[in-house]
């Protein structure tokens, strides 16, 4: 089969004359100048966006260790490629095998590193406050009983016996065997009592009818309805019965009922679409001659004639909870008030809402969007920074702020030292160094230095599980009202975020389909008993492509994590 192809195809081994290239090698060079368009393109997206930002872009965010690490990585990858391709050469296949082994692990370390890297970031949370202050840290685990109170988990996982908040200390127990009934939740939810549910028929989302279900069985309550749920579809016919009152709501009801809704909105439209054409008729009759007959101002639908003929076509149904429990909601999907919460698909649900503070554990508070704000209305930064609801709310959070501004003071003096008291001369602190506070620096504020942050340590972020750390990280429950925006580290956060995922998520996915090619060649032994050469030029070919990867990456690293 081999040699039929080589027989067949001019210039798979050997080059042309006129280019001196081979088939293969043309085509992959023009593969990757359409490469160098793609991620052209969004470095240069990158940069538009960097410049004309109008809040301060995220600066020295990401670890910088596993991005170096994963930079000698991708290099060392690109020089055993290129050794596994001259050991083809060579006709040494074992030599090939090993060094192109060697690569593919590379290339599985670099895709582990980024899995924890990509980890980290899904579960660190980032809060701006209504002041613009950035809180960063991480959720603290919970769970919340059937009536809203709140718990922390003990060393076991197990709902703690009193909440810190003494309102929230009452044991809630329920079922014959008088366990608690609760979930196991992050403690950042909307936890809204509900005693009544709409869900609109036009829109209502399959997962979130789901979720309400299977919270109510948790909690060992019931959706039930609480009116029949039937329709008419036509005027001939008889009323179709979905549900009756108190019948369990399901998701297959809510289906069934939608289903026929949409059958009476078929009715009514054809009911009045022939009410109109027959309008016209009249219209076209009573002025035969007229050449602007279309323009006619009597035309208008006769409601008492086409009445008989319409149908019931009610679009929401309702259901009560019983006996009404606190449900979790998802404050990305949920609008809640005092009184009611509305989710994204318009269920909208009426009951009471309950204490919906997030707790978090904080390992960073930068206040360079607060000070922005503040000097775009001409108001002192200091000033604003001292009236910020953290400062004025976590004591822990201002012992450290204090010692910040101390270090601050002492890094002003050392830089005026520097250039011999010249003011003029003299070196700012950076804005990231004046107004943010970073894990690492929580750390040494609250250990008065003592513990050692080696190189290492905190690999890809802060490790709030290490008690030598999270003992320093203050704890803050913040009010539902104080929070403007909420998310973790994921493209929702910002568009820094949003672009380093997009872009080294592509770039992630050349890692794996270049090593899957060159996976491949290290089971073609056939191949290289029959025409080695044929194989050291499709191993070229795609060490190429590798090296462009490679290269792309030594691009990405110092734009995303050191500039």
């Amino acid at each position: 089969m081999n040699e039929k192809i080589l027989d067949e195809i001019p210039y798979i081994v050997t080059p042309r004359k006129d280019t001196g290239l081979t088939n293969s090698k043309i085509g992959i060079w023009l593969f990757l100048a359409s490469e160098v368009m793609l991620f052209g393109g969004l470095f240069s997206g990158y940069i538009f966006l960097r410049v004309y930002a109008d809040y301060p872009w995220p600066e020295r965010v990401l670890p910088i260790v596993p991005g170096l690490l994963n930079t000698f990585i991708l290099i060392l990858s690109s020089v055993t490629v290129v050794f596994a391709w001259a050991m083809l050469k060579l006709r040494k296949w074992n030599m090939f095998l090993l060094f192109m082994g060697t690569t593919i692990a590379c290339a599985a370390i670099f895709m582990a590193f980024k899995v924890v890297e990509y980890k980290a970031k899904f579960s660190h949370q980032g809060v701006r406050l209504e002041d613009y202050t950035i809180l960063e840290g991480h959720v603290h685990k919970g769970a919340v009983d059937s009536q809203g109170h709140i718990y922390h988990l003990d060393d076991n996982g197990n709902p703690a016996k009193h909440h810190a908040d003494e309102n929230h200390s009452k044991s809630e127990k329920g079922g014959a065997e008088g366990k608690m009934v609760y979930q196991k939740t992050s403690i950042d939810q909307i936890v809204f009592d509900t005693k009544d549910i709409s869900f609109d028929l036009k829109m209502f989302n399959d997962g979130y009818v789901n979720d309400l279900l299977t919270q109510a069985e948790s909690l060992r309550a019931q959706i039930t309805f609480d009116k029949d749920i039937k329709y008419t579809t036509s005027p001939d016919s008889l009323p179709i019965v979905v549900a009756k009152a108190g019948e369990p709501v399901t998701l297959k009801a809510l289906k069934e009922a939608k289903a026929l809704w949409k059958k009476t909105i078929a009715n009514n439209g054809a009911v009045r679409t022939e009410e109109l054409r027959r309008q016209w008729r009249v219209a076209k009759h009573d002025n035969p001659d007229a050449p602007n007959w279309q323009n006619a101002q009597n035309i208008k639908m006769d409601m008492d004639a086409i009445r008989p003929n319409l149908v019931a076509s009610k679009s929401v149904v309702t259901a009560k909870v019983e006996p009404h429990v606190a449900f979790l909601l998802d404050p990305k999907t949920t609008n809640a008030s005092a009184k009611s919460a509305k989710r994204k698909d318009s269920t909208l649900m009426s009951g009471n809402l309950i204490d919906s503070s997030m707790e978090l554990g904080i390992d960073g508070v930068d206040f360079t969007f607060l000070v922005q704000r503040a000097e775009e209305k001409g108001i002192d930064p200091e000033s604003a920074i001292e009236k910020s609801w953290i400062l004025k709310n976590n004591p822990q959070v201002r012992a450290y702020w204090e010692k910040h501004k101390e270090y601050i003071a002492e890094l002003d003096k050392k830089l005026l030292d520097d250039a011999d008291g010249d003011i003029i001369k003299a070196e700012k602190a950076h804005h990231l160094e004046r107004y943010k506070m970073t894990w690492k620096e929580m750390v040494r504020y609250g250990s008065e230095g003592e513990t050692d942050l080696q190189w290492f340590n905190g690999f890809a972020g802060p490790n709030h599980k290490k008690e030598e750390w999270a003992k320093h990280f203050p704890d803050v429950s913040l009010p539902r009202e104080q929070i403007a925006f909420e998310s973790k580290f994921t493209p929702r956060w910002n568009n820094y975020y949003a672009i380093y995922f997009t872009i080294t998520g592509l770039h992630g996915l050349h890692i794996i389909g270049g090593a899957i090619v060159l996976g491949y060649y290290m089971f073609c032994p056939n191949m290289f008993r029959k025409n080695p050469d044929w194989l050291a030029n499709r191993v070229e070919v795609a060490g190429l492509f590798w090296h462009f990867v490679d290269l792309v990456w030594i691009f990405l690293f110092p734009i995303l994590y050191l500039m």
